[in-house]
């Protein structure tokens, strides 16, 4: 309009047509501008736009079996959870892990050979129908008995699903060539915590002679009365060859047992023995 009004009044003068010019020609520019401004502000705008919705494409996977929308934040708080569940919180919680297969425990095959002396090749053969069942049934070994050799054979297979089967069954073997009967040595096959204990009277104190048959003499007792409540209160089982005493049980049990007999080598009599040992079953039986 002002461009208009402005020719309409070239012909009243040339110093009004000037001056209305250079006005006109000032506000040309200064709309020019604000159109530039205004186009900068747009473009910048659409690209803003662009590049927010093209990064928010990015970050959303489209499952498209089930039309549904999955967050990144999503999958990791998944994989998180499933990260707990298999190796524990940091609060201190404990971990679970799935037992492994036979296939997948990737043992090789391995196989002990276990050494009987002569004389206990006799009873070996005897009880050999009670000594084989559980190490076959129980534990998935192959075993067998080589006569010659004086020594027994075994070896893992592919359904031993166990890793310490094979060690198991060799301390079962040797309890059982130390003196032990097939029931009690059974133990060591069937729970963990049980252990044997070996040691000789000349380790308590140096005896010799008529001096150490009187210690064994104190340890046995009278038709085995001694050895026998030893083992039924300290729930553990003894044998003796000669100055050579073997115990099974757990460690605690061992213990006592163990401190009973070393009294006894020393010089203690029975009665002062079963006087500590009747406290150590009443204060077992007040613990349990």
């Amino acid at each position: 309009n002002k461009e208009r009004r402005g020719n309409d009044r070239v012909i009243g003068g040339c110093f009004v047509c000037l001056v209305q010019y250079s006005i006109s020609f000032e506000s040309c520019g200064i709309v020019n501008n604000k159109q530039s401004s205004h186009q900068m502000e747009t473009t910048t705008t659409t690209t803003t736009t662009s590049s927010s919705s093209s990064h928010n494409e990015d970050n959303q996977i489209i499952d498209d079996s089930e039309q549904t929308i999955i967050h990144p934040d999503e999958v990791a708080n998944e994989e998180e959870r499933g990260e707990k569940r298999k190796f524990g919180d940091a609060k201190g919680k404990k971990p679970a892990f799935e037992p492994l297969k036979p296939g997948e425990l990737g043992v090789k095959i391995e196989s002990r050979k276990v050494i009987v002396p002569q004389h206990r090749m006799n009873s070996l053969k005897a009880d050999w129908g009670k000594i084989y069942p559980p190490i076959v049934e129980h534990m998935k070994l192959q075993i067998r008995m080589n006569p010659s050799g004086r020594q027994i054979e075994m070896r893992t297979s592919a359904h031993t699903t166990d890793i310490g089967a094979l060690q198991k069954c060799v301390d079962y073997l040797r309890a059982y060539i130390l003196g032990f009967e097939v029931a009690d040595a059974v133990a060591l096959l069937r729970l963990e915590d049980i252990y044997i204990d070996s040691f000789i009277v000349e380790d308590v104190k140096m005896l010799k002679g008529d001096h150490l048959s009187r210690a064994i003499g104190r340890i046995l007792g009278k038709g085995g009365k001694t050895k026998f409540t030893i083992e039924n209160t300290s729930k553990t089982r003894i044998v003796m060859n000669g100055h050579h005493i073997h115990i099974l049980g757990s460690f605690a049990n061992i213990k006592v047992a163990r401190d009973a007999i070393s009294c006894l080598i020393i010089g203690s009599p029975p009665g002062k023995i079963y006087a500590k040992l009747k406290n150590v079953a009443s204060r077992v039986v007040e613990r349990f």
